[in-house]
C-alpha cells in the first residue's frame, strides 16, 4: 500500500530537476499520484475502512491543489505533467 524508496526516487528523477530535488510540485504531485493508486486498489478490496477513505480524499485534495499552483504558474508545463502522470482535466 505504501510507495517503496526506490519507486520514490524513481520519480524523484523523472519529474524533478536532479536527484535531490523532491520539494518540487512535480514531484510531489506525482509522488501523491502513486500513493492515491495504491489507496485506490487497497479501497476495492476493503469497502468499509473509512480512515483510509479519508486519507484517500486527502490526498486528492492536496494533490488538486498542487495542480492548480502548477496550472498558475506554468500552463504548458500543467498540461505536460497531467498527459504523463494521465490524469483527466
Amino acid at each position: 500500500m505504501s510507495i517503496t524508496k526506490s519507486r520514490k526516487a524513481e520519480l524523484i528523477a523523472e519529474f524533478g530537476g536532479n536527484n535531490k530535488d523532491s520539494g518540487n510540485p512535480s514531484v510531489q504531485v506525482a509522488i501523491l499520484t502513486e500513493r492515491i493508486v495504491n489507496l485506490t486498489e487497497h479501497m476495492k478490496t476493503h469497502k468499509h475502512d473509512f480512515g483510509s477513505r479519508r486519507g484517500l480524499l486527502t490526498m486528492v485534495g492536496k494533490r488538486r491543489h498542487l495542480l492548480d499552483y502548477i496550472k498558475r504558474r506554468d500552463e504548458p508545463s500543467y498540461q505536460d505533467l497531467i498527459q504523463k502522470l494521465g490524469l483527466r482535466r
